[in-house]
């Protein structure tokens, strides 16, 4: 390989790697700046805005902290799990008794987005290792029986400093808290559009 060769593939691998290092910086911020935001835990249902439609900025559950970070970013979950649900229905949990997607709280439900990251994210290894779980990364837990649970790992480390914090809304509002492996981890993912 030519010297002008192998220092343009040198060029486009930093950006992509620099490109990748500053989505996650992003997701990141996002995902903390919504702690500023007083949110009371509404799981109620509600008929919203398509596309880029979200619920009373002062209600919300663990997946509207999902949604509101990818949003910051440029990312509408509502319509990217929609339009999936509408063309492949059939690939997403019947667990509600719908026999057709729905705009309104498709992409509120935890089962959902993880079939969704799934399809379109990187589903990363479930481990007990602190080191596995990076800042931008979405986690999702089992909080017992069918109870399932979703939030965002960032850069800000645990008292003991020994694994990274994770933003979401567990009944309190959205809060940054130390609970990475307080619960049974389910779904393991990292997801941005190319």
């Amino acid at each position: 390989m030519n010297r002008g060769v192998f220092t343009l593939w040198l060029l486009i691998g930093f950006v992509l790697v620099h490109g990748q290092e500053d989505f996650y910086a992003r997701m990141n911020d996002a995902a903390i700046s919504l702690t500023q935001q007083e949110v009371v835990y509404d799981p109620g249902y509600y008929s919203i805005d398509y596309p880029n439609g979200d619920v009373p900025a002062d209600r919300g559950v663990c997946t509207d902290v999902v949604i509101r970070a990818y949003r910051k970013l440029g990312i509408d979950l509502q319509k990217e799990v929609h339009e999936d649900m509408a063309a492949h229905f059939s690939l997403y949990p019947h667990i509600w008794g719908l026999s057709g997607p729905d705009p309104n709280i498709d992409h509120r439900r935890v089962p959902n987005l993880m079939k969704f990251f799934q399809r379109f994210g990187i589903e990363k290894e479930i481990t007990q290792s602190p080191e596995d779980y990076q800042p931008g990364h979405i986690v999702c837990w089992n909080l017992g029986g069918a109870v399932t649970h979703i939030g965002i790992v960032v850069d800000r480390k645990s008292g003991d400093g020994e694994r990274y914090m994770v933003v979401h809304n567990i009944g309190g509002g959205q809060v940054l808290e130390d609970c990475l492996f307080d619960f049974r981890i389910i779904g393991h993912y990292i997801y941005r559009e190319e």
